[in-house]
């Protein structure tokens, strides 16, 4: 929902699922200019009251255009006037004179009330209900989806979220393939096939319902099986998500322990020098010479891990690098 804030700004409050699901929100097309992204996925509620058949009242005043231009029109006549009468009477007493003055300066007013009022009136609601309207159909709500694509798409989420948060993105590690860019396109790709595949699973089991006849299963089974193959479809592009992500993870697990090692090899002189002061040199044990080995065996784990997460992402978008290329 929305509310307005100070400055007239809108203050966006969410909203929770129902226990024990995972929430996921209005999704949008990553095309859609961020900011009006932003106010889609943060006014659920009045995007599916739009969409069941709300619009904003309308008032006949000064954000009504229709009444701007005809303020404006009456306004630009009554100063064209008055101008005219004080360009070609010779002899003007001062109160008609004022008087005249008085009428340029309220139409003066008038016009430019009646310009910008429309803009000072819009509301949140109305403004929402623009954008609404504006990018219909480059958004969907959670009510799109039924409770097995749901779950699909809060993996899919769960997984690009993993990946997007992770350091070795963040610090550029996976930077030639532009997660940022091309993951969102991936939810926005599974989630709009999962929006079709559950209005059409609803209107499937609306028309069959639960008694089918001889004649209709015939009819039926091809179409069931049809439905099947688009979920296991759409589901191996999830399950690609979420390889990648595990990679990605594997990434992470050895660029922490390839930091922690090489923090401690960079002490290992302190260690050293401590032992020595104090006499202990033949507690000096081997391992601490093995530091170092350590942190070039993780720093090559390292790099196996950011090359197999490479190969994982060419697995999960090899159709559309195909289509670039071509």
């Amino acid at each position: 929902m929305i509310t307005t804030g100070r400055g007239g700004g809108l203050v966006v409050v969410t909203r929770g699922g129902p226990p024990g699901e995972r929430r996921i929100g209005t999704i949008v097309d990553p095309d859609v200019p961020w900011d009006v992204a932003n106010l889609l996925r943060g006014n659920e509620r009045l995007l599916s009251r739009i969409r069941a058949g709300w619009t904003p009242e309308h008032q006949a005043d000064f954000g009504d255009p229709r009444f701007s231009r005809s303020i404006r029109v009456i306004s630009a006549g009554t100063a064209s006037f008055a101008i005219v009468l004080m360009l070609f009477s010779r002899v003007i007493g001062t109160a008609v004179f004022a008087l005249l003055m008085g009428l340029v300066l309220v139409a003066y007013l008038l016009m430019g009330g009646g310009s910008s009022a429309h803009e000072e009136d819009e509301t949140p609601e109305r403004i929402v209900y623009g954008q609404a309207r504006r990018y219909e159909g480059r958004y969907l709500l959670p009510e799109d989806f039924d409770p097995a694509s749901r779950e699909l798409l809060a993996r899919s989420r769960v997984a690009i979220d993993s990946v997007l948060r992770s350091r070795v993105n963040q610090e550029g590690l996976m930077d030639d393939i532009g997660n940022a860019v091309i993951l969102p396109a991936h939810e926005w790709e599974i989630a709009r096939l999962l929006a079709k595949l559950s209005a059409l699973r609803s209107e499937h089991a609306e028309i069959v319902g639960v008694n089918v006849s001889q004649e209709v299963s015939a009819v039926v089974s091809p179409l069931e099986r049809a439905l099947a193959a688009s979920e296991a479809a759409v589901t191996a592009r999830v399950e690609a998500l979420e390889r990648y992500s595990r990679h990605i993870a594997q990434a992470e697990r050895a660029y922490q322990a390839r930091d922690q090692i090489e923090a401690l090899r960079e002490r290992l002189p302190r260690y050293e020098e401590l032992l020595a002061e104090a006499g202990s040199d033949s507690l000096a044990v081997p391992e601490m010479a093995t530091l170092a080995a350590d942190a070039d065996r993780l720093e090559q784990a390292l790099k196996d891990s950011v090359r197999s997460a490479h190969e994982a992402f060419r697995y999960l978008d090899g159709p559309a690098r195909e289509q670039d290329k071509a």
